[in-house]
């Protein structure tokens, strides 16, 4: 029997030590390591088979030339949302994870998945609710022959409601080992652990959660997915600063990592991908969470959009893109003289410092006195933006609060500002415009480098294919005045 070893893991980042230590030297934070045991067994390395197909199977380096590729074959689900942010569908032998608060609808997103997969095995290993738990949860999304199941209903459309959940199959077990032998004899398609934190291995002794143990778990799963080409989705658990717990190469490791969020005073989710190897890491799925489980939104504009019956001041309708998708949103401005003697700068979903440049530039290039004046900007729908495409929208958008005169809820504006005052060329302008006039929209406002006479789009685009009015502006001066007068 090998020698067994203690060594000190920060809780932070996973950094380890051979002592303890106060301060972590790689993320620098205090009191976070904790002594843990580790045990080399002497016997083969821990897989996911008592028989190592690794230990077998000795690789050989083969030239780029020399290695036949074949288009990946991805498995659709019936949530559309759900493929868009994995790129396409799921592709065999994938390690996804997916992380989020405390009750935001992570199990509640993977139950439905499991559920509305007719035609395939799925196993649903919980550590942390019983079989009865997971049946009520079930039943409430629909699988139980409930009329009320619209959840269910409306991800798995045309797909027979008796077809709903038969090739489910629940585990409620925390030991990898046994999780393994259960897979051995079910051979599922598709994978689901709740959560990765509650999963212990025995050849690691230390408590389930702890660095080693969530590294060494992991290790298994990523060893099982990728030599028996079955997807594997861990659920996830988030720190206090919205990081997912345990070391940061859990990141590295799996193949997807997803974020979902949402305010719990709000029935909508996001479910944004922040890697994805097989895929764009910057899309978004938008959910409406009910009673009967979540309900995909096709067309995000219908909750980033308000709907109003008479024009308000300091409110404009900007478009932005998130991955592939081009979306509209509602930016608000409210600028209100300052009763102290510091003005206020505050902005919801968007970057503070940003909007401290538009109100510099806005001062400098357009004469507006704004210094004393608080200001606050909000972007509706509860997401953040970090497309400058929005700078013009929101420019507008503060100058109609400024100046008390509303903007036509019938116009957008898609250009970015820079310090001189001149409006940028934003990319794939073509999308943004054919979504503005698919929403209904009459009057746009571009950049006029967006045309084939400048900027980085050499193509152009052919204004002619639209029925929506475009203005070309290239300074923000021009469009205050086509907006104000």
């Amino acid at each position: 029997m090998a020698k067994t070893r203690f060594a000190y893991f920060c809780q932070s980042c996973g950094h380890e030590s051979a002592k303890w230590l106060g301060k972590c030297p790689s993320c620098s934070q205090w009191n976070t390591f904790v002594e843990e045991v580790l045990e080399k067994a002497n016997t083969s390395v821990p897989n996911w088979k008592t028989t190592s197909t690794t230990l077998q199977r000795a690789n050989k380096p083969v030239q780029v030339a020399d290695i036949t590729f074949s288009e990946e074959h991805r498995l659709l689900t019936p949530d559309k949302e759900f493929n868009r942010v994995l790129g396409g569908g799921i592709v065999a032998g994938s390690l996804v994870l997916i992380g989020g608060e405390p009750g935001i609808g992570k199990s509640t997103l993977m139950l439905q998945l499991a559920l509305n997969m007719p035609g395939l095995k799925v196993l649903y290993v919980s550590g942390e609710e019983s079989e009865r738990q997971i049946k009520m949860r079930a039943e409430r999304l629909g699988v139980a022959g409930s009329d009320k199941a619209v959840g269910s209903k409306q991800l798995a459309v045309g797909i027979n409601k008796s077809e709903i959940g038969k090739g489910c199959y629940i585990l409620t077990e925390t030991s990898t080992q046994n999780i393994f032998k259960q897979i051995e004899e079910l051979e599922p398609d598709i994978v689901v652990v709740d959560s990765i934190q509650t999963l212990h291995s025995a050849h690691i002794e230390s408590t389930p959660g702890s660095v080693s143990q969530v590294r060494e778990c992991t290790a298994e799963l990523l060893r099982f997915a990728k030599e028996s080409s079955t997807p594997v989705f861990l659920i996830g658990h988030i720190t206090k600063d919205g990081m997912i717990a345990g070391p940061k190469i859990l990141e590295h490791m799996v193949d997807t990592v997803l974020q979902f969020e949402g305010d719990r005073h709000h029935v909508y989710r996001i479910l944004r991908t922040v890697k994805n190897r097989f895929g764009s890491a910057s899309e978004l799925g938008i959910y409406e969470m009910l009673g009967e489980g979540l309900r995909e939104v096709s067309n995000p504009s219908e909750i980033l959009l308000s709907q109003r019956d008479e024009p308000l001041s300091g409110i404009t309708i900007s478009t932005t893109l998130e991955g592939m998708r081009p979306m509209m949103i509602e930016t608000q401005a409210l600028v209100s003289p300052s009763p102290y003697g510091t003005p206020q700068r505050t902005a919801t979903g968007f970057d503070t410092r940003r909007m401290s440049m538009l109100l510099a530039v806005l001062e400098k290039r357009c004469g507006f006195n704004l210094g004393a004046k608080d200001v606050f900007l909000n972007i509706t729908g509860g997401i953040r933006v970090e497309d400058p495409a929005i700078d013009l929208g929101l420019a507008a958008a503060i100058i109609s609060s400024h100046e008390d005169i509303p903007v036509s809820f019938k116009t957008c504006f898609a250009g970015e500002i820079g310090l001189s005052g001149e409006i940028r060329a934003v990319n794939r302008i073509e999308q943004r415009i054919a979504e503005a006039q698919k929403l209904g929209f009459e009057q746009i406002f571009i950049s006029k480098y967006n045309l084939p006479a400048g900027g980085h789009d050499k193509k152009g685009i052919d204004l002619s294919r639209y029925k929506i009015d475009i203005k070309i502006v290239s300074r923000i001066e021009e469009v205050f005045g086509l907006l104000f007068g």
